[in-house]
């Protein structure tokens, strides 16, 4: 399925019914009363958060929406019936403003959350309404209200419990396919990944959590070179996250440096969530070169060394990663010596 993450449309309420100047008349009751019952309330336009959706796609074919009007008054008193409710069903993570100004109208961030995002016309009143001891028989009556009409802009930010960041062809669709059931496409080129991917990682029985795969980020990515703003914010609501860096490459260290500055560039408080650091490829990195990746730092941290090809070092990484979605490690973790993959 294809993966959209924007959407632009626009919603309309239903108006509401208007009431209506009505009598009494029975026999014998030749001038009877006023009886004009009041005009039903217009539907709403709601959102509702779906956990089983995991796109926007759908928007990109309709982008009309209306709910029902409500039904006019009647004799006897009578109002008329509301207008049905409009439903509009969207992924968890979705972000909802309004296009014209701006505003943030709402997060929907658990499945089944409802967000009202345009209200019905409320229904005009009968002539039974106005009668008085001085007006026994109005002659007047109140038409509907309109319903509510904007447009909107709808953002979907992946949930995610961790976040993979690295540069293009570090690593991450591979490593999250070896640690969960997910199945990205993977090869040797840069921007091989074009859209999140999301896996479910078991730690064990009734225990696990969710990883997102982010596109490769490049130097400039929070200016939106190479699709960077629209990857940067699905690392927005993850708890965690986790620096892969291709060990292969002449100084991993600087970039290291590179992702990190973009994604303080992009938000300030990104770097300073948990995280661990992953260099990753260790079974291709040159023998001549083993030693002095082995002895690279990061401050006080202690690197990951894995390869997800042989799977060497893939055990404790997922048990760090399960620590820091806990809670149990603050910052950046750091390792402890390990035999080298």
């Amino acid at each position: 399925m294809k993966f959209i993450d924007t959407a632009h449309i626009h919603v309309r309420a239903g108006d509401g019914g208007s009431g209506i100047i009505s009598f009494r008349r029975e026999k014998y009751v030749p001038k009877g009363g006023p009886d004009g019952g009041d005009g039903g309330r217009g539907g709403d336009v709601t959102l509702r958060a779906n956990g089983h959706l995991t796109t926007l796609l759908d928007f990109q074919y309709r982008r009309e929406y209306r709910a029902k009007s409500g039904g006019h008054g009647a004799g006897a008193r009578k109002t008329g019936k509301s207008g049905e409710d409009t439903i509009i069903q969207v992924p968890v993570g979705t972000v909802v403003r309004d296009e014209s100004t701006g505003a943030l109208l709402g997060d929907l961030t658990h499945h089944g959350q409802d967000l009202v995002v345009a209200r019905g016309g409320r229904g005009g009143r009968g002539n039974a309404a106005f009668a008085t001891s001085t007006n026994q028989a109005p002659r007047h009556y109140e038409p509907g209200g309109d319903g509510e009409e904007r447009a909107l802009d709808l953002e979907l930010k992946l949930l995610a419990d961790v976040g993979l960041v690295g540069l293009p062809n570090a690593g991450k669709s591979t490593l999250i396919s070896v640690i969960s059931a997910a199945r990205p496409k993977i090869a040797e080129y840069p921007f091989t990944t074009l859209v999140p991917n999301l896996g479910i990682v078991r730690v064990e029985e009734g225990r696990g959590f969710v990883v997102a795969d982010i596109p490769g980020l490049l130097e400039g990515a929070h200016l939106g070179k190479g699709l960077g703003i629209q990857f940067l914010r699905h690392i927005e609501r993850t708890r965690a996250l986790v620096f892969l860096l291709d060990a292969t490459r002449d100084r991993p260290q600087d970039d290291y440096r590179v992702l990190r500055a973009e994604l303080a560039a992009f938000k300030k408080d990104l770097p300073r969530r948990p995280s661990l650091i992953v260099l990753t490829k260790m079974d291709a990195v040159p023998a001549s070169r083993v030693k002095e990746i082995n002895r690279l730092r990061f401050g006080r941290a202690r690197p990951h060394r894995i390869s997800a090809v042989t799977r060497k070092g893939i055990a404790d990484l997922v048990a760090d990663m399960w620590k820091l979605v806990e809670g149990r490690e603050k910052g950046t973790a750091r390792r402890k010596p390990e035999s080298r993959p």
